[in-house]
């Protein structure tokens, strides 16, 4: 369908008449603090309001898959699911229950910088004030993580610490765990605590029977739909695109917003006029690298740059060791060891030791910014809750015989294996000392020291990233002299373009609107990935100052 034909019957899908809805007594009787976005039936109008089949089959071309819950598996859902088909009259209904006058401006955040996005966001502002809801949107620019992540000190009534009333986000998991998990007692920046889902968190992550795990997804699932806690929008695939001059040599696609062992030294690429064998890609940072706890695989340094303790393979399946030689995990499920390989090198030449994983690991429990399966990971070694509380200078679960790091963990993390696997120590030589909770800030991330298989040769922020093999790689010497990595956030806008003018021979796009320009090249393949991935609205509910 024509992009602009597409927009004008989308911004017009309600065309009835705006109305006002006037208080009624009672009015914000369900919400829980000050902010009338506590209030449930606040935000299931917000769910009625949007017309996601529409928009799916139109804006996004049917790439889209419209989302019923968090995770995309239904037999995690209880019976009787409601699915907020769009019902525009129901929303009206709704909002005029719980009191909304209208004169309240919602504030909505992003951090994708394509078009689609932002014609994403004039749908949601055109169908939300057909119901009786003002919003502007706007895109977050800058340290994103610290713009979405801050929680209030009173995990009731706030106030809040995040400056926005909506985010568009999305929750890309490795396990079901990671939908969840944020909400355990103060982890979420803007939704107050809900007593009703710890126990039920606990209950998914102290267990590795599945029918366990699966009875609290039901449950949880239950809650926030009823509740509509996040609102779930879409699945999507990723897209792995290939330029013909560069080659896997039969190594495996699999989730590369996620590390895995892509077999990336193995890779080959026609030599340029000059005879160097150079790859273009995207996802170099534009202001500054990013810790590579928070966002795991997606960044081009993240992949490339730093090694994990552990290995998966595509499909993001624990395989082996990376920087380990070997692990091993006891009976009862409470201890894992890993013996780190001998002779490892940091890219400045010098040694990586067991000692620089538990600094990591020590720093990660701290800081402000670690992806959710990770954190709880961290978080259930023994001793964990005393070192964050200050109650402890180290964690008492962790321990070191010569180049052997032992964990023993309080309780059972069903996906240790996985977290690790995802997890990539840092030089502690550079960054001992730094108060974890401005870790990111510290000048080290203008051109950080790694262990990956390319090493960063120079970083020219907002303009490219070079990235050349690590000659004393524990895996050998990649076989590709030189990466370019362009800048690029979660969605590349300028993907076309360079792929067009042949700067963009490998990556991968969750844009699905890429796909069909990318196709149309004579020189590049497309491979569609199915992975776990949801885009959402968050939903502050908090009262903002």
């Amino acid at each position: 369908m024509n992009k602009l034909l597409t927009m004008n019957k989308l911004l017009t899908t309600s065309a009835a008449a705006l109305i006002a809805v006037c208080g009624t007594a009672g009015a914000w009787a369900q919400s829980i603090n000050e902010s009338e976005l506590s209030d449930p039936r606040v935000r299931q109008a917000i769910a009625y309001a949007i017309d996601m089949e529409t928009i799916a089959e139109t804006l996004f071309e049917g790439a889209a898959i419209p989302a019923v819950g968090l995770t995309s598996d239904p037999a995690n859902y209880p019976k009787g699911m409601n699915t907020y088909s769009y019902n525009p009259e129901r929303a009206r209904e709704l909002l005029a229950e719980a009191g909304w006058d209208g004169s309240r401006t919602l504030d909505m955040v992003y951090y994708y910088p394509d078009q689609l996005t932002a014609d994403f966001m004039a749908v949601v502002q055109a169908q939300l004030a057909d119901v009786g809801i003002d919003m502007t949107y706007r895109l977050l620019e800058g340290d994103v993580g610290a713009q979405i992540t801050g929680r209030p000190d009173d995990p009731v009534n706030g106030p809040s610490v995040v400056e926005w009333d909506m985010l568009y986000g999305a929750r890309a998991a490795i396990a079901n765990q990671e939908y969840f998990n944020r909400f355990a007692e103060g982890q979420m920046p803007m939704i107050p605590t809900v007593e009703e889902m710890l126990p039920l968190v606990e209950q998914v992550n102290g267990t590795v029977d599945p029918a366990v795990q699966r009875a609290g997804y039901q449950q949880m699932e239950g809650i926030i739909n009823e509740n509509v806690y996040i609102l779930p929008l879409y699945y999507q695939q990723l897209y792995i695109f290939e330029s013909d001059r560069i080659s896997r040599n039969g190594a495996p696609y699999g989730n590369e917003q996620y590390s895995y062992n892509s077999d990336v030294i193995n890779w080959t690429v026609e030599p340029n006029e000059d005879g160097e064998r150079v790859a273009y890609t995207n996802a170099a940072p534009m202001q500054f690298f990013e810790l590579p706890w928070q966002n795991l695989g997606i960044w081009v340094h993240s992949r490339y740059a730093f090694d994990t303790i552990l290995e998966a393979d595509g499909s993001l399946t624990p395989i082996g060791g990376e920087l380990a030689e070997s692990y091993e995990v006891s009976e009862d499920g409470l201890t894992l060891s890993f013996t780190m390989k001998e002779g490892l090198k940091w890219h400045d030449g010098s040694d990586l030791t067991a000692e620089d994983v538990v600094w990591s690991i020590e720093t990660a429990a701290l800081a402000p910014i670690v992806q959710p399966l990770v954190a709880t990971t961290i978080g259930s070694i023994e001793g964990a809750d005393a070192y964050k509380a200050g109650e402890a200078d180290s964690i008492s679960g962790i321990s070191v015989d010569g180049r052997t790091v032992t964990l023993t963990f309080a309780t059972i993390d069903p996906n240790m294996l996985m977290s690790f696997a995802q997890f990539a120590p840092l030089p502690k030589a550079y960054l001992e000392g730094v108060d974890p909770l401005q870790i990111q800030q510290h000048e080290f991330w203008q051109k950080p020291v790694g262990s990956g298989p390319f090493m960063i040769e120079e970083a020219r922020m907002n303009e490219f990233t070079t990235l050349v093999p690590f000659p004393d790689y524990h895996r050998g010497v990649a076989k590709i002299d030189r990466i370019i990595a362009l800048p690029s956030a979660d969605g590349d806008a300028n993907l076309i373009r360079n792929a067009a003018a042949f700067r963009a021979d490998f990556g991968y796009t969750k844009n699905a609107t890429d796909v069909p320009a990318l196709e149309e090249m004579e020189h590049m393949n497309v491979t569609a990935v199915n992975i776990p991935y949801t885009r959402m609205f968050w939903i502050n509910q908090f009262p903002r100052e």
